[in-house]
């Protein structure tokens, strides 16, 4: 009863949305346009419209360097969050990857560990699950099965991949079968000891929890059930009182249980227009605005965008012999090492400024 709420009004119906693991961020889908707000004041950072069609699923990945969005249009875009915030409002970024292999529109998207390196998961409505890698956009796997795919998820160890199907199945399809193949089949006639079966209608999300043992499921048969994933019974059955959309396994915060655990900050209304576009009197006098990057951009390259070309001279190495490359290997060793002594002397610049801003005396 005494929970602090904030009705937030956006610019239009919210098809999909998601934070960042850090907490900092927040991203939501209206229509064909992928929006940006910073939590702790409530200014709209960026708006993305890459997409042709309506935006059907974001997520971030766990280190929340990158986020994906898939849309209607069947393409499932991968994004540098810094990149898009050292944007300048008028232009627009360009995404990390662009993956046009789905012939369908994208219905759900899920992303492993690693950061950059991590790999992540489409589904579609062309009946394909696909597993990608983040870092040099290479599609790894495509899965074939005989229903549209609605929701898609990996376990912690990502040994398996877990797809929701239109007619209420589960599959599990194991990433490490012997032999590999990039493109596979799904027989359930062959493979029904790996198939979930218990919903009546289409599955709309998935969730393994932390130790890998129960899949928990939502459909829009009003139901959520809870899976033990070696056995593939059904131990537990919610009903609901209509579609159920989202589910997810998460870990209690330590202050769940605690009647004193409210919040101490009250999240601020999400801004309408692009920061830094609006009046002087709408904006505060108070607080500091710091851009990484800007006042370099008319003497050179970036430190973002040096950065990027070294991420792929690190990955092209992997493409040659090392051997018969040593001096170009050294020259590149080089490189990384006075990149990481700039980045430390720029962390250090921006430890001292922001201590002077923190420690200045008020007036």
């Amino acid at each position: 009863q005494d929970q602090l709420q904030q009705k937030i009004i956006c610019p239009g119906p919210v098809t999909c949305l998601t934070a960042s693991p850090n907490g900092l961020y927040i991203l939501a889908g209206v229509a064909e346009s992928i929006y940006l707000w910073e939590v702790s004041n409530g200014n709209l950072l960026a708006i993305l419209n890459r997409h042709y069609q309506d935006l059907t699923c974001l997520c971030f990945t766990d280190d929340s360097s990158h986020f994906l969005s898939g849309a209607k249009d069947c393409l499932a875009l991968v994004w540098n969050l810094y990149s898009v915030l050292q944007a300048e409002p008028s232009q627009i970024p360009d995404p990390r990857h662009v993956w046009s292999r789905h012939s369908l529109p994208i219905t759900d998207l899920c992303c492993g560990f690693g950061g950059p390196l991590a790999r992540a998961a489409t589904a579609s409505l062309d009946q394909t699950a696909k597993l990608w890698e983040i870092s040099s956009g290479d599609l790894l796997l495509s899965v074939l099965f005989d229903v549209g795919i609605m929701a898609v998820t990996l376990d912690l160890s990502e040994y398996h991949m877990f797809c929701g199907g239109m007619d209420g199945s589960i599959f599990q399809v194991d990433l490490c079968a012997w032999p590999v193949q990039r493109d596979r089949t799904f027989q359930t006639e062959r493979e029904n000891g790996k198939v979930f079966k218990g919903h009546r209608n289409q599955v709309t999300c998935l969730s393994v929890s932390t130790d890998g043992s129960l899949l928990l499921s939502g459909s829009h048969d009003e139901t959520v059930r809870l899976w033990d994933i070696q056995s593939k019974q059904c131990l537990k059955t919610m009903n609901h009182k209509g579609p159920v959309t989202n589910a997810f396994i998460v870990l209690a915060p330590a202050n769940m249980f605690n009647p004193d655990g409210k919040p101490s900050v009250p999240l601020p209304k999400f801004s309408k227009h692009l920061h830094g576009t609006e009046s002087n009197d709408e904006q505060g006098s108070e607080g500091v605005t710091l851009r990484l990057g800007l006042h370099q951009q008319e003497s050179g390259e970036s430190y973002l965008e040096k950065a990027e070309k070294m991420y792929s001279q690190m990955y092209s190495t992997r493409e040659k012999n090392l051997e018969g490359d040593q001096e170009h290997l050294t020259i590149q060793v080089s490189e990384l090492e006075e990149e990481v002594s700039t980045l430390r002397k720029i962390n250090k610049n921006l430890f001292d400024f922001s201590a002077r801003i923190i420690t200045k005396p008020a007036k």
